[in-house]
C-alpha cells in the first residue's frame, strides 16, 4: 500500500504549501492571497464560466526539488506525451463547439483552465488547488475566508493515485470531479469522494467482466500482475473477491510490479511466469509499467502465454511494436467504449505555433507538440548561444495535412471520447440549473440557482441527475455513486503475416443487459497465438481419466489435485449428472426433477388451476347476462368484471410454476403472479373506499366525497397501483432476473430443476407491495362492516382479505423450508387457495342472490333492508 501511503502524505504537504496569507484593509473586504504563485504550463480560455482540466502531456523526473527545498522551485518537465494532449485539445474542442450550440447554454461562454501535470501527484495538487483557490492573484473572500473557487468543475486525472489525491482536496469545496480514465473502485465511495464522477466504468464492472472472458474458455488457472498503486491494489482485491464468489478458478501466482527499473525485481517475476504451467497473465498495470515487463519477457524469451489487458494499456501503441508482437499477439483486453467525435479533425488541423510567443506558457505545448511530430527544433535564446545545432530546425510553417501522424488518427478515440463526455456532462448540468423555474426548484424553498451564485454543490447536486444522449447515440449519465454506465469492448491484438498490428473489436460487455453472462463474443474474429489457431488450456490439474478419482494436493488451490485409483468395485465419472444404478454395476443418468405435469401432483395442482378459470369464466357469464340488475350494478360492476378478470390470471399464472423451468418461464411467472394479484387486490381496495364514500355521501352535507370517487378516478386508480408493480417486476427482471439452474445439493441421485430468483429483494419488495394492499383493503373493510346492509359488501371484503392475508403469511415459512419442486407446489397452491377464498367470498353471496334468490334481486328489496336497518 506504499503508492496510497504515498497519495495521503502529498496530500497533506500539498496542503501545507498551499496555507494563505490574510489582511484586512479599513477601506476593503477580507482578501486572501497564495503565498506564491504557480508557474503551471497549461492552456486557457476565458468565459463567463470556468471549467479545470488536468491533463499528463508530459513527464516529470526531478520530483525532489518540489517540497523538500528551502524555496520550492517551478517545475520541469521532460518528455512529450501527444495522446494526452490531444486530451486537452479534445476538451477545448468541445468547449467550443458548446459555445456554437444555440440551444446548449445560450448566451453563456464557457472557457477552460488546462494545465499539464507531467504525471507527477505533486503537480496535479498544485494545479487542483491553483483552480479551487485561485493561481496566485487576490480574491475576494468573507471573512470565513470562504468563496466561490474560480472554476465550478474539474475534468480530469488520469492516475487512480493522483486522482484520490486531488478528489480529496476539491471534495472540500464541493466541487464536481469528472474523470476520464481514473478507475480505482475505491472511488465510488460517497463518503470519501462525495463530488465525484467519472465517464469510465469502475474496476469492479472490469474485473467481472474479465471474469466471463476467463469463465467462456474454461481457463481456470492464471497469474495475476498488478502495479505498486491504489488503481493496481484495489483490482486485485476486487479480482480475488469476484473469484472466490464465482469459485471459477485459482490464481498460480500475484506479483506486484516493482516501481522504477527494479531489475532484479522484475527479473524474479518473469520467472515465476516462466517456470509456471498457468498459461494465461492477466495485467492490471499502466503501459509504462507494462513496458519495463515486456523488456524483461523479452530478454527471457518467455513465449506461449495469453495475455489478458486491462483497460489501462489494452490500446498502448507503444507495445505494438515488432520486437514486442511475438509475444503479446493475441491478447484480449477490456477497452473503454470507442466513439466519434465529428469535426474534431479540422479542430486538431487548426494547431499552429505562434513564433512570437514560443516561451510563453500558453505556447509552450504547442512548441513541444510541433517538435514532437515534425522531429525538429525551434530556435531558442540557448540554442543560439551555443551555436549551430545538429537538429533540424523548425519553421512552424510545417503543414499537418501532410504528415502521417497516430495524432490525428482518430478512428479508436477512446479516453478522448470519456473527456469528451465529461465536458458535455458539466455542460449539461449547468444548462439545467439555469433553465429552473423560481418556485419550483431544487434547492430551500423551492429556489433556483443563478449563474452569478452558482455555488459548485449546486453543480454536483445537478450533475448526479444528469441524462443525455451523444451524437455517437450514447447515453450518458451516473448511478448514486457517480459512476458511468459499465459498457466495454473486448479488443483482439492481431498480428499479420506481412508484420503489421491491428487493435480490433470482437465483442462487447454490457452490465445493463437483462443476463447473468453479459459477455457478447465473436469468437471466429479472434486471433491466436497459437498453433492450432485455438484458445489454450490453462489448467493446473488435467481431469481425471475413468477409473481415477480427485485428491486434492496439500497446501495447493482446489484447482491442483493428483489422480488416484479408484477403490475396488467403483468407477469413476467426471459428469455429476450421472449415478449408479440399483445394482451398481454401472452408471445411469441423474433423474431430473420437477413438478411436472404428469405426476399426481402436478395434475391436481394443474386441474384445480383449470377449475377455477372456468369458475371465473361462469360467474363473468352470470354477471354478464344479468349485468342490469341491482346486485351486478351496485358498486361499480366495472370493477367487479375486472376483478374476475384479474382472479382469472391468477389461477392460469400458476400454470407457469408447473413444467420444465425454461428462461422465459422463470422469468414470467413471478412477473405474471406480482402483476395479476395487484390488479386484482387493487381493484378490491377501490371497492373498499368507494363503499366508505357511498355512506359517507348518504349522511347530511357528505354528498362532497363522491367527487374524488368517480369513475375515472377509481379506473385511474386501479392503473397507477398496477403500474407501480409492473415498474418493480421491471427492475427485478432487468436487474437480476430468474434463471433456471441446476440443483445437486438437494440429493445425489437426483437433479433439481428449479428457477432461482436471481435477487431475494426483488421478490421480497414484489410480495411486500402484494402484502401492503391486501392489508390495506383488510383495515378499511374491517372499518365499514358494520355499516347498513346495503352496504355490507364490505363484510365480504373483510373476509376475503382476511383469508387472502392468512394463506400468503403461512406461504412464507413453508416456502422457505420446501426443498426443490416442493417449494414451486406450495406457490402454486398459495395462489389457488387465494384465488378461490377471493373469488367464493367476493362473488359467492351475489350468484346466489342472483340464482337462488332472485326476488331479492330489485332494487326495492335491497333498499328495503337498508331502510328497516336504518
Amino acid at each position: 500500500m506504499r503508492a496510497h501511503r504515498e497519495s495521503h502524505l502529498l496530500v497533506c504537504v500539498g496542503l501545507f504549501l498551499f496555507s494563505f496569507s490574510s489582511h484586512t484593509s479599513s477601506t476593503g473586504p477580507f482578501s486572501c492571497t497564495s503565498q506564491r504563485q504557480f508557474n503551471l504550463n497549461g492552456m486557457h480560455k476565458f468565459g463567463d464560466v470556468i471549467l479545470g482540466g488536468i491533463f499528463k502531456m508530459n513527464f516529470y523526473t526531478k520530483s525532489s526539488e518540489l517540497y523538500f527545498t528551502s524555496e520550492p522551485k517551478d517545475p520541469i518537465c521532460y518528455g512529450f506525451a501527444p495522446e494526452a494532449f490531444r486530451r486537452a485539445q479534445t476538451m477545448a474542442f468541445a468547449v467550443n463547439e458548446i459555445n456554437r450550440n444555440p440551444k446548449l447554454l445560450p448566451n453563456i461562454s464557457l472557457g477552460y483552465h488546462l494545465h499539464n501535470s507531467c504525471g507527477n501527484l505533486g503537480i496535479s495538487l498544485r494545479a487542483a488547488l491553483s483552480m479551487t483557490s485561485g493561481r496566485g492573484e487576490p480574491f475576494q473572500l468573507n471573512e470565513n475566508c470562504n468563496g466561490n473557487p474560480p472554476v465550478l468543475g474539474i475534468v480530469g486525472d488520469t492516475s487512480s493515485t493522483r486522482t484520490i489525491a486531488i478528489s480529496s482536496i476539491v471534495s472540500l469545496y464541493r466541487v464536481p470531479m469528472v474523470s476520464y480514465f481514473a478507475t480505482c473502485s475505491c472511488l465510488s465511495d460517497r463518503r470519501l469522494f462525495p463530488s465525484f464522477f467519472r465517464t469510465i466504468p469502475s474496476d469492479a464492472f472490469q474485473v467481472r467482466a474479465i471474469l466471463q472472458i476467463l469463465r467462456r474458455f474454461n481457463w481456470t488457472w492464471f497469474g495475476l500482475l498488478i502495479s505498486d498503486d491504489d488503481y493496481g491494489l484495489h483490482a486485485a482485491r476486487s479480482f480475488q473477491s469476484g473469484l472466490t464468489q464465482s469459485g471459477g478458478g485459482c490464481l498460480a501466482y500475484l506479483e506486484v510490479l516493482p516501481w522504477g527499473r527494479d531489475e532484479n525485481e522484475l527479473q524474479r517475476i518473469v520467472g515465476i511466469m516462466k517456470k509456471s504451467t498457468s498459461r494465461v497473465v492477466i495485467v492490471f498495470s499502466p503501459q509504462s509499467d507494462m513496458l519495463k515487463l515486456m523488456q524483461e519477457v523479452v530478454r527471457q524469451n518467455v513465449t506461449g502465454l495469453q495475455w489478458i489487458a486491462s483497460e489501462a494499456w489494452t490500446t498502448a501503441i507503444v507495445l505494438q511494436t515488432p520486437s514486442y508482437m511475438p509475444f503479446l499477439a493475441g491478447t484480449l483486453g477490456i477497452a473503454i467504449r470507442r466513439g466519434e467525435i465529428p469535426g474534431l479533425r479540422e479542430y486538431l488541423l487548426q494547431i499552429r505555433p505562434d513564433i512570437d510567443t514560443l516561451s510563453s506558457q500558453e505556447n509552450n505545448l504547442v512548441k513541444q507538440f510541433w517538435e514532437h511530430v515534425f522531429q525538429c527544433k525551434f530556435v531558442t535564446p540557448d540554442m543560439e548561444f551555443e551555436g549551430e545545432t545538429q537538429e533540424r530546425l523548425c519553421t512552424g510553417n510545417e503543414s499537418l495535412r501532410n504528415i502521417k501522424t497516430e495524432f490525428l488518427d482518430l478512428s479508436n478515440l477512446r479516453s478522448e471520447y470519456n473527456v469528451y463526455k465529461a465536458v458535455y456532462a458539466l455542460a449539461h448540468a449547468l444548462h439545467d440549473i439555469l433553465q429552473c423555474v423560481p418556485g419550483s426548484g431544487p434547492f430551500q424553498g423551492q429556489s433556483c440557482a443563478s449563474l452569478q451564485g452558482l455555488e459548485p454543490w449546486q453543480l454536483v447536486y445537478q450533475l448526479q441527475r444528469v441524462n443525455f444522449t451523444t451524437n455517437f447515440g450514447d447515453t450518458v449519465s451516473f448511478d448514486e455513486s457517480g459512476d458511468a454506465l459499465p459498457i466495454y469492448d473486448v479488443i483482439n491484438w492481431m498480428w499479420h503475416s506481412d508484420g503489421s498490428t491491428e487493435v480490433k473489436n470482437v465483442g462487447e460487455v454490457n452490465e445493463l443487459a437483462s443476463k447473468i453472462d453479459n459477455l457478447n463474443l465473436d469468437e471466429d474474429k479472434i486471433f491466436w497465438n497459437f498453433e492450432p489457431k485455438k484458445p489454450p488450456k490453462s489448467v493446473c490439474s488435467e481431469s481425471c481419466p475413468p477409473g481415477t478419482r480427485m485428491a486434492r494436493k496439500k497446501g495447493e488451490p482446489v484447482c491442483c489435485f493428483d489422480c488416484i485409483a479408484c477403490s475396488e468395485g467403483e468407477i469413476s465419472n467426471k459428469k455429476e449428472e450421472f449415478w449408479s444404478n440399483h445394482q451398481r454395476d454401472h452408471c445411469v443418468p441423474k433423474s431430473m426433477e420437477f413438478l411436472s405435469y404428469i405426476e399426481p401432483l402436478g395434475i391436481s395442482l394443474t386441474t384445480a388451476s383449470l377449475s377455477g378459470t372456468l369458475l371465473c369464466t361462469i360467474v363473468f357469464g352470470i354477471f354478464t347476462y344479468h349485468r342490469t340488475t341491482p346486485v351486478v350494478r351496485a358498486n361499480n360492476s366495472e370493477l367487479s368484471f375486472l376483478i374476475l378478470l384479474s382472479l382469472k390470471l391468477c389461477f392460469l399464472c400458476s400454470l407457469l410454476f408447473i413444467g420444465h423451468p425454461r428462461l422465459s418461464t422463470c422469468q414470467l411467472r413471478q412477473a405474471a403472479f406480482g402483476i395479476s394479484f395487484v390488479l386484482c387486490v387493487s381493484c378490491i381496495l377501490v371497492k373498499t373506499m368507494v363503499v366508505l364514500a357511498v355512506f359517507k355521501a348518504s349522511k347530511p352535507g357528505g354528498g362532497g366525497s363522491l367527487k374524488w370517487f368517480g369513475t375515472m378516478q377509481q379506473r385511474g386508480t386501479v392503473v397507477f397501483l398496477t403500474l407501480i408493480q409492473a415498474a418493480i417486476c421491471t427492475t427485478w427482471l432487468m436487474s437480476s432476473s430468474p434463471t433456471p439452474h441446476k440443483n445437486t445439493q438437494y440429493y445425489k441421485d437426483k437433479i433439481i430443476v428449479e428457477c432461482v430468483i436471481g435477487s431475494t429483494v426483488g421478490f421480497g419488495v414484489l410480495l411486500g407491495y402484494i402484502g401492503l394492499l391486501a392489508i390495506l383493503s383488510f383495515l378499511l373493510a374491517f372499518l365499514a362492516r358494520n355499516l347498513p346492509d346495503n352496504f355490507n359488501e364490505a363484510k365480504f371484503i373483510t373476509f376475503s382479505m382476511l383469508v387472502f392475508c392468512a394463506v400468503w403469511i403461512a406461504f412464507i415459512p413453508a416456502y422457505i423450508n420446501s426443498p426443490g419442486k416442493y417449494a414451486d407446489a406450495v406457490e402454486v397452491f398459495a395462489i389457488l387457495a387465494s384465488s378461490f377464498g377471493l373469488l367464493l367470498a367476493l362473488f359467492g353471496p351475489k350468484c346466489y342472490i342472483i340464482i337462488l334468490k332472485p326476488e331479492k334481486n330489485t332494487k326495492k328489496a335491497l333498499m328495503g333492508r337498508g331502510t328497516s336497518m336504518s
